[in-house]
This record gives C-alpha cells, sequence and structure tokens, in this order.
C-alpha cells in the first residue's frame, strides 16, 4: 500500500517510527530527526511533488506531539487515541512546531521565523560608514605628538533637504505595495512567508518626490580638512579614531568614524624599539683606553656621556629617561648608546711611534680563549 493511500485510510503509522527514533529518544536526538527529514522533505526542495507534501506533513506531526512532554506521555499510553483530539482528520498539523527551526526554513525563503516575519519595519535612518585615511609623520613629530590636517573625502548630509532626501517641502509617502508595513506575504505551499517590501527595502515609506540636489540620497559629497592632533609617543602603525568624522548617516543617521593610521619615517641616527632609543657613537682608541667625556645627541639636545678607562668596543650605556614619550602617560623611556672603537686606517710617523712604545709597555696574552658553554649555546641559537 502507497504511502497516500496509508494517509486516505487514516491508518496513522506510529510517530516513532515516522521520525525514525527509539521510544527512549531524547530532545536532542528527536530534534536533530525532524531536522533531517524537514529538510529532506520541504515542499521547496520538492516542487510539484505532492508525496512529499504528505510526508512532510505526517512528520511534522509526530514531531508536534513527541516534542511535548505532555501529549508524548499520553501517546505512550494511549496511542494516536490519546493525542486525537489534537489531530483529527480535519486538523492538520501544529505549525508551530516551526518556532524553534528559523535556521532550517531560512536556507529556503530568508529570514521568516525571525526579525524579517516579526512585522518590524526596517528604519530609514542608517549610521554613516566609517572612513580610513594614512597620514605619514615625521620621527619627532610621532615622539612629541603634533597637530596637523588630514583631508578627507567624505559624504555629508544634504544642506537642500536638511538631509532628508525629499524634495523641500515634501516627504517620504507611504509605500503602496506593502501599505506601509514593510513587509510583503508570499504563499510557499501551506506556507505564508513574510519578506522586506522591494519597493520600499522594508522602510514601509518611498520618497516620491526627491531633492534635486542630492538625487534622494540625503547625502552629497564633499571634501574636508580634519583638525587632527596627535599625541607623543606615537608608533608606525598606530590607530587613531576621531568619533563622528565620518561619512554622514543616511536619512539624518548618526555619522561613522574616521581612522587616521600613522606611519612614522626612520631616523638617521636613531632606532625606535617600543620607547626605547638607540644609537652607535664611535669613539677612538685612546677615549677607550684612557677614558674620556664624549657629547651624545639626544632628540632634546646634546647630553655628556662619560665613557670610563678601559671601555671594550660594544659596550653599551644607558642614559635613563632620553627615550620616547609613553604614549598618553607618564614618563620616557631609556636611550642606550654603544661605542664602537674606531682603528686608524692610517698613521703618520709620529702617531706609530707613539703606538709602538705604548706596545711595548703594554702585556696582552695572545693565547686563544676557551668559551664557555653558555656562550657557544648562544652562538648557535643566537
Amino acid at each position: 500500500m502507497s504511502w497516500k493511500a496509508i494517509l486516505t485510510t487514516n491508518a496513522k503509522r506510529d510517530y516513532y517510527e515516522v521520525l525514525g527514533v527509539s521510544r527512549t529518544v531524547t530532545e536532542a536526538e528527536l530534534k536533530s530527526a525532524y531536522r533531517k527529514l524537514a529538510l529532506q522533505l520541504h515542499p521547496d526542495r520538492n516542487p510539484n511533488n505532492p508525496d512529499a507534501e504528505e510526508k512532510f506533513k505526517e512528520v511534522s506531526e509526530a514531531y508536534a506531539v513527541l516534542a511535548d512532554s505532555e501529549k508524548r506521555s499520553l501517546y505512550d499510553r494511549f496511542g494516536h487515541a490519546g493525542v486525537g483530539g489534537g489531530f483529527s482528520a480535519g486538523g492538520g498539523f501544529d505549525s508551530t512546531v516551526f518556532q524553534d527551526f528559523g535556521d532550517i526554513f531560512g536556507e529556503f525563503f530568508g529570514d521568516v521565523f525571525g526579525a524579517g516575519g516579526s512585522g518590524r519595519r526596517r528604519s530609514r535612518v542608517q549610521r554613516g560608514a566609517d572612513l580610513r585615511e594614512d597620514l605619514t609623520l615625521e620621527f619627532e613629530e610621532a615622539v612629541f605628538g603634533t597637530e596637523t590636517r588630514v583631508t578627507v573625502r567624505r559624504h555629508e548630509a544634504c544642506g537642500e533637504c536638511q538631509g532628508s532626501g525629499a524634495a523641500p517641502g515634501k516627504g517620504p509617502t507611504t509605500c503602496r505595495s506593502c501599505a506601509g508595513r514593510g513587509q510583503v506575504r508570499y504563499q510557499q505551499g501551506f506556507f505564508s512567508i513574510a519578506r522586506a517590501c522591494p519597493a520600499c527595502q522594508g522602510t514601509g515609506s518611498v520618497i516620491t518626490d526627491p531633492c534635486a540636489k542630492c538625487k534622494g540620497e540625503g547625502r552629497v559629497l564633499r571634501q574636508r580638512t580634519v583638525d587632527a592632533k596627535i599625541p607623543a609617543g606615537v608608533e608606525d602603525g598606530t590607530r587613531i579614531r576621531f568619533a563622528g568624522s565620518g561619512e554622514a548617516g543616511q536619512f539624518g543617521g548618526p555619522a561613522g568614524d574616521l581612522y587616521v593610521v600613522l606611519h612614522v619615517k626612520e631616523h638617521p641616527f636613531f632606532a625606535r624599539e617600543g620607547n626605547d632609543l638607540h644609537c652607535v657613537v664611535p669613539i677612538s682608541v685612546t677615549q677607550a683606553a684612557i677614558g674620556a667625556e664624549i657629547g651624545v645627541p639626544t632628540l632634546e639636545g646634546e647630553h655628556t656621556l662619560k665613557v670610563p678607562d678601559g671601555t671594550q668596543p660594544g659596550t653599551t650605556f644607558r642614559i635613563r629617561n632620553k627615550g620616547v614619550p609613553l604614549l598618553n602617560g607618564h614618563g620616557k623611556g631609556d636611550l642606550y648608546v654603544e661605542v664602537r672603537v674606531q682603528i686608524p686606517s692610517k698613521l703618520n710617523k709620529r702617531q706609530r711611534e707613539l703606538l709602538q712604545e705604548l706596545e711595548s709597555t703594554t702585556k696582552v696574552d695572545n693565547q686563544p680563549q676557551l668559551r664557555s658553554l653558555i656562550g657557544k649555546v648562544k652562538d648557535i641559537f643566537g
């Protein structure tokens, strides 16, 4: 006997059998089984197939009973007779069961059970888009901060219609297609489906007399300069937000934000690591040997650095608070100065005599030195 003949003679199959589950099925397993069958048998996937539609009704009826703990208890005790009042031959199936499965049917006809089916109109007022501009700074401008201007091309509210999009003295009128509801309904088999009205884009109103200046958009494109105050201590890649300096919203909506991305030029002498600065200063052999006071440039002027006698090549000195100011904070980083001993490439006669005299009084162990295990590991890894 065919499936259709069974339904015609009211010889209903066992609901657990219809859904392909056992009588000990859990709520989650029941829902999963129904989801799978609903997707498989849905009329939109089986157009002009009355058998699939009848099966879909039967599956939905079975789930409506078994998903309800009270109805399931009556069905387990008395069978179809226990729930016959809710599903008589002319009663059809319980459509409320689909309220938990908007994700299933959304794949066929959009957001039916969510906001799209709630009857609420979409607001015409929309927030403006955010904008991005790139700004290049000198190294010193990033360290100490600066005030500059950024040129921006953005949409602004139309002065002719004050952002409404309608001609002066006019305004939006009720959409005739949806009678102002913002939605229209379509019949999909035995479903009534709500969709956003295509005529008014779900807003419930249309502009019949658009503003001549902005063509009904409520905004016009303009070029503006925005004053930008750059705080001290910014780094390359820093992003600064200027609230409300982006594009104007549509139909009176709030403006978006402007994000300025900073690009900092390299300095010819200093290298930056966080809030610290690093530099290399050359010194002579005699300065390294007997010590000296040398002038070290900083971003705030020259600083006197005392080099002690016997300083070895590559020694690094730390000068506190001569680095970069902490962004939006107090204090500064430090300046690290590496000294490199310059060996003269050419010597005159007197210089050579003096160095030879020094050599005769200096004793140096020229034997190779064994490196420690830690030193070797450092060399290997880095």
